[in-house]
């Protein structure tokens, strides 16, 4: 039986199938990329809720497998060598589990490193972008005086919008007919945009059919439906 025993975040979140790979997480954008990814390749998984109410992401358990104190993170009891490896981060985790299983990441160099730049174009500036504007929109932000705050994330997210939008003209997904990371990367972002923080029509979605229409797409994925509720709330 596998023994996870040296990694203290299992003393906390105790691996009742030690042989599969270990999620810690929260259905977030950042934390369903990991679960959806899961879901649309196979691997064998357990899931772990990290509550933020609780502060879990601050435990030292947690710490130890993620420093960052940031979700998602995992435990692969299976990798690279066969020893267990710990990862954080959620455009790492994506990329390790795409090479790792073979789905979702092109085999040819260059469109590897196309689909590469377009899941670096997430986590550079979709994601921080569209986390702000929900902040001042939706939470605290909304009780400033001052809108200049907003209105430069209302504006940065229509320009990464924009850009989004130009690069799905045509195309089935961000790559064009091959769904990849990039695409499991960058939607549960815009969903969370139009969703819960309800910027839609702050930021003109409208404007933007294709996006529209390839996170209709996506969402309606079955592996997509499952990723976005793991783990399950408490």
């Amino acid at each position: 039986m596998t023994d996870l025993s040296a990694f203290p975040v299992t003393h906390k979140w105790p691996a009742q199938h030690p042989e599969r790979l270990q999620l810690y997480s929260l259905p977030t954008p950042n934390g369903v990329k990991v679960s959806i990814m899961l879901e649309e390749s196979g691997l064998a998984y357990e899931p772990h809720l990290v509550s933020f109410e609780t502060q879990d992401q601050l435990s030292p358990e947690f710490l130890s497998l993620n420093p960052n104190n940031k979700i998602p993170a995992i435990l692969d009891p299976n990798g690279p060598g066969g020893k267990p490896l710990a990862l954080f981060e959620s455009g790492a985790i994506l990329l390790y589990l795409a090479e790792k299983t073979g789905h979702c990441l092109p085999p040819e160099a260059a469109q590897r490193y196309e689909t590469i730049q377009w899941l670096m174009f997430q986590m550079g500036g979709i994601g921080p972008m569209f986390g702000q504007l929900g902040f001042f929109h939706k939470f605290a932000g909304k009780d400033y005086e001052d809108k200049r705050p907003r209105d430069r994330y209302v504006a940065e997210s229509k320009r990464l919008l924009a850009v989004l939008e130009q690069r799905l003209a045509n195309r089935a997904w961000i790559m064009g007919d091959t769904y990849t990371i990039a695409d499991i990367a960058t939607f549960p972002w815009v969903r969370n945009l139009i969703g819960f923080y309800e910027a839609g029509e702050l930021v003109g979605m409208p404007d933007f059919p294709n996006v529209t229409r390839v996170l209709a797409a996506f969402v309606a994925r079955p592996a997509v439906v499952r990723g976005l509720e793991i783990p399950k709330r408490s």
